[in-house]
């Protein structure tokens, strides 16, 4: 399999998982403005504040690939790229099975008991880590040598055609929409709850803002779609490749501004502390720009020195 197609299966395998992720971060913002949400425990809005977070990371790991596809490689495929793809995809598992196992203890301890949603959650947590991690660790011990051999031999680049940087951009923002309707969806349906009614009015606007730049973030996704079929007739051409690059880079900025914004919201409001929301904001904040553009933007500049 060449450098480009293993790249591609790469970049593919991180995007079947993040439309998930994004379904589950916005049940998490939603749910916690549900009635029921009212009686749950202290001990029980910790798991969800945990859940909350760990979901967060999984999707901060596995938009990271395609933004440094953007960023860093300008749409080429790359050996280390390939390398970026492998490491992320395995780290964003491990907070994905966690987040797994939290929502199913949340999901069983109210009807079953304590103990029986400990159990459920910790067995799910479980089971998925053994099938993700586990059983692959033991299977590379006999199987997989020569491949992964050939895998390192590899180039360190190889000519990617302006075709399939183009069909790898289009993907990228096809594959991130519809995970960022859902959670514009998500947010939307908050303000219609009594619970939202009960906000302070400055939380109410937190949320309006992190709503505008959920919608910008769909606007953004969408347009290089459009200009392809309205300027460009569907022709590929290097300025369509940059300005639809332009496009994602600009809805990953918008996309970590909303996300952080309504986590800080929903933390505030489980939690009952205001400064508590402000915080987890701002470290949301942090690890998204810093995954998604300062360190991607820190290895341009180095690889442009290097080059």
């Amino acid at each position: 399999m060449s450098l480009s197609k293993k790249v591609k299966v790469g970049l593919d395998e991180t995007r079947i998982l993040i439309l998930g992720s994004q379904i589950l971060l916005g049940f998490q913002l939603q749910g916690a403005f549900r009635p029921a949400f009212e009686r749950l425990r202290f001990h029980d809005r910790v798991v969800w504040v945990a859940a909350l977070g760990l979901i967060t990371l999984t999707i901060a790991l596995l938009i990271t690939p395609s933004v440094q596809h953007r960023v860093v490689e300008g749409g080429r495929d790359t050996k280390r790229l390939l390398g970026v793809i492998g490491r992320c995809a395995g780290l964003a598992l491990a907070p994905f099975a966690g987040a797994l196992g939290a929502d199913l203890y949340l999901a069983v301890e109210p009807v079953l008991g304590l103990g029986p949603g400990a159990a459920a959650g910790l067995l799910s947590c479980c089971v998925a880590l053994l099938f993700w991690y586990g059983l692959e660790a033991l299977k590379a011990r006999s199987v997989g040598e020569r491949e992964r051999i050939m895998t390192d031999r590899e180039p360190e680049h190889e000519h990617t055609s302006l075709e399939t940087k183009i069909t790898q951009m289009l993907t990228e923002a096809r594959v991130i929409l519809p995970g960022a309707q859902a959670l514009l969806g998500f947010q939307l349906v908050i303000t219609f709850s009594e619970a939202f009614e009960k906000l302070a009015f400055a939380t109410k606007v937190v949320h309006l803002v992190a709503l505008g730049f959920l919608a910008l973030t769909v606007v953004w996704l969408m347009a290089p779609a459009a200009y392809h079929r309205i300027v460009y007739a569907g022709e590929d051409t290097p300025e369509f490749h940059a300005l639809g690059s332009r496009f994602l880079l600009a809805a990953s900025v918008t996309l970590a501004l909303g996300i952080s914004a309504d986590l800080g919201v929903v933390v505030a409001k489980v939690v009952a502390s205001n400064g508590a929301g402000v915080v987890a904001a701002i470290l949301t904040l942090g690890l998204l720009v810093g995954l998604w553009h300062i360190h991607p933007l820190a290895l341009r500049r180095r690889h442009g020195a290097s080059g």
